[in-house]
This record gives C-alpha cells, structure tokens and sequence, in this order.
C-alpha cells in the first residue's frame, strides 16, 4: 500500500481522518459513492472540504493511487469529485487509480479554488468552525 507523504491525515481538531496507518490483512474497504444530503452536519461538509482541498493540492487534476487514502472520506467524494482512472474500476484495491474532476469540484466546493496559494487550509477550516 502506496503511502502518500505529506498527505494531512486528519482534519484538524477532530477526529475525522483522512488517510489509515497501514492496510487491512483482509483486504482494503470498499469505496462506494454515498448520497451527501443537505441535512448533513457542518463538521462532515467542512471535513469533506478540506479533503478535496487536500487532494487538490497534493494531486491536482493528475492521477493518484488510493494508497492509504481513507476509504470513507473518498466515498463521501467518489463518483463526483473524485473519480476512477481504471476501467474495469476495482474499489476494494491500494493501487486503484482516481482523480480529481475539476469542473465537478470547482461546481460542489468554490471556496477551495478561491483561497490564495499560500493559504494556511488550518486556519482556514479553524474559522469556519468558530
């Protein structure tokens, strides 16, 4: 499993992680799509913005493996945001290829494409909270 360096695991102040330590013996969990409602908490919306932000940076418009992403969180993503390279698409595989959609992701989350380069995304997350 592809472990990605510099990756943020977490969102900051919480316990909502972006990537795991290391790989499941029983093989990697599924990445399904999962419906985002609008009733949903600000918390998760905040945590699923900062983890686009976070691919966005790391990644771009470029292809990435999962590796030690967090399955959870890039279901919150998968099928809109976030979309798979390979064709056949093997969700429950480390070396799954996705990527970033663009056009998809400017639509979902203006504020990420807004901030300046050298935004500090902590701050950031830290005074929508407040």
């Amino acid at each position: 499993m592809l472990k990605h360096r510099g990756f943020p695991g977490r969102l900051p102040s919480t316990d909502l992680q972006f990537t795991i330590r290391r790989g499941n013996p029983k093989g990697a969990t599924p990445i399904t799509r999962r419906e985002r409602y609008r009733d949903r908490k600000a918390l998760d919306r905040r945590a699923d913005a900062a983890f686009l932000a976070a691919l966005w940076e790391h990644f771009g418009d470029q292809p990435f493996e999962r590796g030690n992403l967090d399955a959870g969180r890039l279901s919150w993503l998968f099928g809109r945001e976030v979309v798979a390279v390979d064709d056949p698409f093997d969700p429950t595989s480390y070396e799954a290829l996705l990527r970033v959609d663009e056009s998809a992701a400017r639509a979902a989350f203006p504020e990420i494409f807004e901030q300046p380069e050298d935004a500090d995304w902590d701050d950031v997350w830290d005074e929508d909270s407040a």
